[in-house]
């Protein structure tokens, strides 16, 4: 049992308060999944750079990392530190090789998430805690998922808590189980995927990873799925422009979206949606099994 929470913000205006409603829905699901929490922020963008948000659990590694990295591309970095995990932006040209540099001579470092516009924290503890460590009601954005971690397959860890990513600006939350997770992680190694954790969500992940690697489109990838995955899930996936929520032909798990003029929200129960704006007046209702959902801009 965990929980998901996502926010799609449809008005400009409210953007502001992006953080600040994710960090209240995120609150309502602690006691679906107490163990770990996380969150994935989608930001604005600056045209031609890139966003990689690396985690340590000592933040005083921090220190000299974008004069290093810096230094090391002939480039100078941005660095915004947020507790045990930090955001470096640079040109998009130079992705690529910061993420090779970071590999081979930054072992203690983990990448959780690369991109335009994405930022993705996650820690263990309860979830509360997380966002509040992570300054989450201060952020703002275009949109947001989040995920409540009761763990029942892996190890409760930093690295197995949610939103896995596996591509550029894209991220997972997940609820359920699959069962065919470890054949799946075999075929994607030999595709050239590589895997951090024994979880099945990011498996999930690099599955859609590679579908939209080899030409298509989130909803076409998330369809395919359905004959590929085996097991009970909802998904909800974040991307640079949108969010896409899917429940398996069974849909066992509990999932609620809800839509007004000003955004559009997802909540593994009714309740992580209450302190919305106008929920009173939003259409309400459950997602069909099977069904592809998306949201984008």
């Amino acid at each position: 049992m965990c929980g998901i929470v996502g926010l799609f913000i449809k008005d400009k205006a409210l953007e502001p308060q992006l953080g600040k409603l994710l960090a209240g829905m995120l609150a309502t699901m602690c006691d679906r999944g107490p163990d770990s929490a996380g969150f994935a922020v989608y930001g604005s963008d600056e045209s031609g750079s890139r966003k990689i948000t690396v985690q340590s659990p000592d933040p005083a590694l921090f220190s000299g990392l974008d004069a290093a990295l810096g230094d090391a591309l002939g480039a100078k970095l941005q660095m915004t530190v947020r507790d045990t995990h930090a955001v470096l932006r640079l040109e998009a040209a130079q992705a690529d090789q910061a993420k090779q540099l970071l590999r081979e001579n930054y072992p203690h470092l983990r990448v959780m998430g690369v991109g335009e516009r994405i930022e993705i924290y996650k820690e263990v503890g309860y979830p509360t805690g997380v966002a509040e460590r992570f300054g989450l009601a201060s952020m703002s954005g275009s949109h947001g998922i989040g995920h409540t971690r009761m763990a029942t397959e892996s190890a409760v860890t930093t690295m197995g808590a949610h939103p896995f990513s596996t591509g550029s600006d894209q991220c997972l939350v997940h609820n359920g189980s699959l069962s065919n997770h470890n054949n799946l992680r075999r075929e994607l190694k030999h595709g050239g995927m590589t895997f951090e954790t024994e979880n099945d969500t990011e498996v999930a992940a690099a599955y859609l990873t590679a579908q939209m690697d080899s030409g298509l489109s989130l909803g076409d990838a998330l369809q395919k799925s359905l004959d590929d995955l085996d097991g009970f899930y909802t998904f909800v996936v974040g991307t640079r422009d949108g969010f896409g929520v899917l429940r398996d032909p069974i849909a066992c798990k509990p999932a609620v979206l809800a839509e007004t003029d000003q955004y559009v929200a997802f909540g593994s129960e009714y309740r992580a949606l209450v302190g919305l704006p106008d929920i009173d007046g939003a259409k309400v209702w459950e997602p069909e099994p099977a069904t592809v959902y998306f949201w984008g801009r």
